[in-house]
């Protein structure tokens, strides 16, 4: 009976999958706020998998099955491939050489990210930007801003997932973790509000959500700045000794 409920925690990360192949499906026929919805659903599993996996012990029950793989791809899919193409399609990216030589850009630079051994750090945060590019292209859909602006954005996140700077891991990353969760609460419920209310968009719940994306960023850089100096003064101390 565990191994069938371990084989059902398999079953539960791959129907992400399904919703990524929604997603896209929603996307090419116009239809964003469904697409969204199908994204925030996979994010939903992602976000409750781990947990379910470790609590029935599934590499245990089921050592022949690589659930991690089957999470990166799905994410893969779900936080990359499945944002990027509705950004095209719904015009946050153009469709002439530019536009899809950016989105190009995005999906090597998110598999770059997905590939790299220490994409999560033993103190338990992101190691770059961790390809929250659904987010990124829903913030992108409610702002409804010029294509230069959503270059410079995408371009930037894109190029930050090369470099190693810590972003907080929400449910795991210690520091600040009872705010993070507390406001991440808050964020969630704003967000699922301002999602189910597409196409209009309420300036109060985005206002609202964008400003947990800006406490994400500032504390992310603060603790990734805290911990070098840190680190460089445990350095100095010790060879001072």
């Amino acid at each position: 009976m565990l191994r069938v409920f371990a084989w059902g925690v398999h079953l539960y990360t791959a129907l992400g999958a399904a919703l990524g192949l929604l997603a896209i499906h929603f996307a090419a026929t116009g239809g964003f706020r469904s697409s969204f919805i199908a994204m925030a659903i996979a994010t939903v599993i992602d976000s409750s998998d781990g947990p379910l996996a470790r609590a029935f012990q599934v590499k245990l029950r089921v050592p022949s099955f690589d659930g991690t793989l089957l999470d990166n791809i799905v994410d893969y899919l779900t936080y990359t491939i499945a944002p990027v193409f509705l950004m095209v399609e719904a015009g946050i990216l153009a469709t002439g050489f530019a536009g899809l030589a950016l989105a190009s850009f995005v999906a090597i630079a998110s598999a770059y990210g997905f590939c790299q051994t220490n994409a999560k750090t033993d103190d338990h945060y992101f190691l770059g930007f961790p390809s929250y590019w659904n987010l990124v292209a829903f913030y992108l859909y409610c702002l409804d801003m010029n294509l230069l602006a959503n270059y410079a954005i995408l371009f930037l996140f894109a190029v930050m997932t090369f470099i190693p700077i810590k972003f907080i891991y929400p449910n795991r990353t210690v520091p600040l973790r009872p705010i993070t969760i507390t406001l991440g609460i808050v964020w969630g419920f704003a967000t699922v509000a301002l999602l189910i209310g597409l196409p209009v968009v309420n300036p109060v719940l985005l206002f609202i959500s964008l400003a947990y994306i800006a406490y994400y960023l500032l504390a992310s850089f603060a603790l990734h700045a805290y911990s070098i100096v840190s680190r460089n003064w445990l350095d100095s101390a010790r060879s001072g000794g």
